[in-house]
């Protein structure tokens, strides 16, 4: 999830016991079938349904009605003001806008992680990680602001911010679907993931996205129990129906 300031709106925001058949899997199912990096109606139908969903909403931020648009971003938004007035509204409203539009980064990793971790574990999963990952990392972050603002920490202006997206729960997902890959592509995605979170932290442009990233990153890591469990599951599935 990516934080912004009000202001800023323009008034137009596989398990880890399984292996590789043989050397160069990767290259070769892309090579193959490079269709299965993105997602399909029938293959993935939670992320290829969301994915449609998403594009829309960004299409619509980057050339529809920018009063509008930045209505619709701050009834959106999840911060204290509305967390406690309406929280199950703006968590899901907040999770249907992609943050920077078509152009964002987030649209395409969204794309690829959400597509390999479904292809392993279900929709039905897949979305559950995604979910949780984006409402802990959401409350992590928003409720220390509450209590600075009820302390006196912090200004009343922080219970009204501009924060939405997709992010959170993309991290959690990357965690997630690190659990179930080989070792070295394991430790690549967590590695990159992790020096992403670092650039955040030492730049603290976004002080709650800076901390919820990886923060929402650990709740992915926390459900490696269970999209191992279902890997493990579907695999006996397979099993059983060649017998």
């Amino acid at each position: 999830m990516t934080l912004v300031n009000a202001a800023d709106v323009p008034v137009v925001a596989q398990s880890e016991t399984a292996r590789p058949a043989a050397p160069g899997w990767l290259g070769r199912a892309v090579a193959a079938r490079p269709w299965r990096l993105l997602p399909t109606p029938l293959g993935t139908p939670f992320t290829f349904g969301y994915a449609l969903l998403l594009m829309a909403t960004a299409a619509y931020a980057d050339y529809g009605d920018q009063e509008t648009v930045g209505r619709l971003l701050r009834d959106s938004s999840t911060d204290v003001a509305h967390l406690s007035d309406r929280p199950l509204l703006v968590l899901v409203a907040s999770a249907l806008w992609v943050a920077g539009g078509l152009q964002s980064a987030y649209g395409l990793a969204f794309l690829v992680i959400l597509t390999a971790l479904e292809r392993r574990v279900g929709g039905l999963r897949a979305a559950g990680v995604f979910l949780l990952g984006h409402v802990v990392a959401t409350l992590a972050t928003e409720l220390p602001v509450a209590w600075g603002v009820a302390m006196g920490e912090l200004p009343t202006a922080s219970l009204h911010r501009l924060d939405y997206g997709i992010s959170f729960g993309l991290m959690a997902c990357t965690g997630a679907l690190a659990g179930l890959l080989p070792p070295w592509a394991r430790w690549t995605l967590l590695g990159s993931a992790a020096l992403l979170c670092a650039r955040d932290l030492l730049e603290y442009l976004d002080p709650l996205a800076a901390w919820g990233h990886p923060l929402a990153g650990l709740v992915g890591v926390a459900c490696w129990p269970l999209v191992r469990r279902r890997v493990r599951a579907r695999a006996l599935e397979r099993a059983m129906t060649r017998l």
